[in-house]
Order: structure tokens, then C-alpha cells, then sequence
């Protein structure tokens, strides 16, 4: 956790911010990232007629230990020569802007960028616990979200808690999503990625 840089006033786009720029946001570890990250990302790129992802690396996940963790820099660096699509921009903003909390980094983002149209980006498997995400409902009223299908837990995210909350707000999975006013959200489900981080640390251990 040294190599975290400080938090700056000024804090630079990760990409181009022009004025309706549609804007899809992947959080997480990035522990490593891998090319379900990359399936991920063009996927919502084409579904949803996105003009960039950022993936924004975390520092430190609150829900995750730091135990096994690799270090920020490198995770960020891994994470820039794994990226496979011009369009899909690495960034360690969360860093810069000082937060921890999913829901923090979304606020902050809006704050400074408000002419762009973001939405969050996220596989099936979060859905899943996403009540263990601090102010969790919260997120459905920030941005729409994305929830990409991801083996072994697809039927599990369509009928999870945060699934049944907002089931009147789920939209089909087209290019209409990112205008809609939230709580909206949607499932993009083809080809399923198979590839975990868990599974690739594992693997190299």
C-alpha cells in the first residue's frame, strides 16, 4: 500500500471527457486483471454503445483482505498491459480522489465530470452480495448499472436481494440504458468468461 499516490486537487480523465460521452465503469481488484475483465468491457462497449470503460483499479477493496493483495502499482500495471481494447482506458482515479467506497467514487466522479454519462459496469457474481456494498441502494439511484452474466451465477444474480428490490427498474440490455434516468438497470448475457482471478492466483501458486 505504500506505492498509492497521494490524493491531488486537480485530478486528470482517465480518458477523453466531451460533452454525452457514454462511460462504462469497472471497478474492483484487478487481482489480477484477466480477459474476463476484457469480455466484460466489449461487451458492454458494443451492447450498450459505450465510447469508453474505465476500470477503475482499487487501492485496497473494504471487503476484500489485504492478505494476497498485490500492490497497487503493479495491479494497476498488469491491469494496463491485459486491457485489449482501445477504447477501454485503466486508470487508479480512486486513489487520486482519496475514497474507499464504491458509492464514494461514484459521487466523486459525477462531481467532476457531469457531462459525461456514466454507468456502472459489474459481473453477476457481485450482484449477488452486492448488500454487503456500503449503501448498495443508494447505487441503483446514482447510475444505471450493467450486470454482465458470469458462469455459475447468473440465476443466482436474477433472483438475489438486490435483483428483487429493483426488479421494476430492470430495462432490456440496449443502447437505451445509459440515458435512463436510475434506479435502471439490465443484464447483457452472451458467451460466458469463465476466468476468475481466484482461479489464475491459484493456479500460479
Amino acid at each position: 500500500m505504500k506505492d498509492i499516490p497521494r490524493r491531488t486537487t486537480w485530478i486528470r480523465p482517465p480518458g477523453p471527457v466531451a460533452d454525452g460521452l457514454r462511460v462504462g465503469l469497472l471497478g474492483g481488484s484487478f487481482n489480477p486483471a484477466h480477459e474476463g475483465h476484457n469480455h466484460a468491457s466489449t461487451l458492454a462497449l458494443k451492447r450498450l454503445k459505450l465510447d469508453y470503460v474505465w476500470w477503475l483499479v482499487s487501492p485496497q477493496n473494504p471487503l476484500k483482505p489485504e492478505r494476497g493483495m498485490a500492490e497497487f502499482s503493479r495491479r494497476l500495471d498488469t491491469a494496463r498491459k491485459t486491457a485489449s481494447h482501445p477504447r477501454i482506458k485503466v486508470t487508479g482515479i480512486e486513489a487520486e480522489l482519496g475514497t474507499r467506497f464504491t458509492i464514494d467514487t461514484v459521487e466523486a466522479l459525477k462531481r467532476r465530470f457531469p457531462h459525461l454519462r456514466f454507468v456502472w459496469l459489474m459481473g453477476s457474481d457481485n450482484l449477488v452480495q452486492f448488500p454487503r456494498w456500503r449503501r448498495w441502494q443508494e447505487m441503483f439511484s446514482a447510475l444505471p448499472i450493467a450486470v454482465v452474466a458470469r458462469p455459475r451465477t447468473a440465476l443466482a444474480a436474477r433472483v438475489s436481494k438486490a435483483a428483487t428490490r429493483f426488479r421494476n427498474a430492470l430495462v432490456p440490455p440496449d443502447s437505451r440504458l445509459v440515458p435512463k434516468r436510475p434506479p435502471a438497470w439490465t443484464v447483457l448475457d452472451a458467451k460466458r468468461n469463465p476466468t476468475s482471478a481466484t482461479r489464475l492466483r491459484a493456479s500460479r501458486q
